[in-house]
């Protein structure tokens, strides 16, 4: 190389054009943009032609009505982030709670019967954990089985008979959580309050939570890296089991007896909350607090629609079709289809 020749500094390339702020609202927000906005829509509109709604009592009710489907939901989260489905959440609810109606009937404590449910609980995610985890049964199977057998084995606890707990001692410290109030502020909510950061600590922040995600995103590459597979699976059930528990002392709670009778839209109810809070069909991805978006977000509609004098024949066409536009959506997103600045890409020199 002569002495002459000159090096010329490489060519300035033009950087590509920063997000707008919408993209950058849209990618920092996640999945929860989406049932958020529409939430706050559903609440201004309700507030405008329904003057009711935004009262306090019109608020509790709205979080005593929905807290059996919190409850469901955020155990939910957990399986649906590792990658599987619990069909069989809602007939587990309806054989907890007959343990529990049963046991107060039989002269048991308080005590002793709610830890008779909560066992029963554990004992339903068990089965299914097992059955899917350890004898490799595909879980739609097992829990679409296992959603027949608890939903018999609830009739059959009573011979389809409600029992009715109303008057039994036992039965006070379950209606006073359930129905009771401190400065105003119902028990359920605040406990409503610690399940949801209880159950988001536990995902976002321990070991086991990050096995659950990812479980979810890649089983076999979270089996290379040391997640004992088997064991998460069951775990996730069996948090499925014990909310399944918890929910159902909610529901006798809430009606003052124990009925074998499973609300037939209970379940879609449940993972449609789940689904339309961002949490990925698919697994790997979600979180408790978009359920809990979720889960107002539906709550909020069926009070709109009783407070609108819409008959409630309606719920289940509208979590259906809410359930199908916020998994399309989602699809949608992920394959990039929803952009609100695609940009330009720099050309090619």
């Amino acid at each position: 190389m002569s002495q002459d020749t000159q090096i010329r500094p490489p060519a300035e390339v033009e950087a590509p054009p920063s997000p707008s702020f919408l993209t950058n609202v849209w990618r920092s927000s996640g999945k929860t943009t989406g049932v958020l906005a529409g939430l706050i829509i559903l609440v201004v509109y309700l507030s405008i032609t329904q003057p009711i709604f935004m009262t306090w009592g019109n608020i509790t009710n709205i979080v005593a009505s929905n807290s059996v489907v919190l409850v469901l939901a955020v155990g939910a989260t957990f399986v649906i982030i590792s990658g599987g489905l619990d069909l069989s959440t809602a007939s587990a609810a309806a054989v907890t709670g007959m343990s529990y109606g049963m046991l107060l009937q039989h002269g048991m404590s308080a005590w002793v019967a709610v830890a008779g449910a909560l066992a029963v609980g554990l004992l339903l995610g068990i089965v299914n954990g097992v059955l899917i985890s350890y004898v490799k049964i595909s879980f739609l199977v097992v829990t679409l089985g296992t959603l027949s057998v608890f939903e018999s084995a609830a009739l059959v606890m009573s011979q389809g008979k409600t029992i009715n707990v109303f008057s039994i001692e036992g039965f006070q410290p379950i209606y006073n959580l359930v129905n009771g109030k401190v400065a105003g502020i119902p028990y359920l909510l605040i406990f409503d309050v610690v399940l949801v950061v209880v159950a988001a600590l536990v995902l976002r922040y321990t070991t086991f939570g990050r096995g659950v995600y990812a479980l979810g995103s890649n089983r076999e590459a979270a089996r290379l890296n040391g997640i004992n597979v088997a064991r998460t699976t069951l775990s996730v059930f069996l948090i499925a089991g014990l909310a399944a528990a918890v929910a159902s002392l909610i529901q006798v709670g809430r009606l003052t007896g124990a009925s074998p009778g499973i609300d037939s839209t209970l379940l879609l109810t449940v993972v449609a909350a789940v689904l339309i809070g961002g949490t990925a069909y698919t697994g790997g991805d979600g979180g408790v607090g978009g359920t809990v978006l979720g889960v107002l977000f539906l709550g909020v509609i069926q009070n709109g629609l009783t407070l609108s004098d819409v008959s409630t024949f309606w719920r289940g066409t509208v979590n259906g079709v809410v359930l199908i536009v916020a998994v399309a959506l989602g699809v949608a997103r992920d394959r990039g289809w929803l952009r609100f600045n695609r940009g330009k890409t720099p050309a090619s020199s």
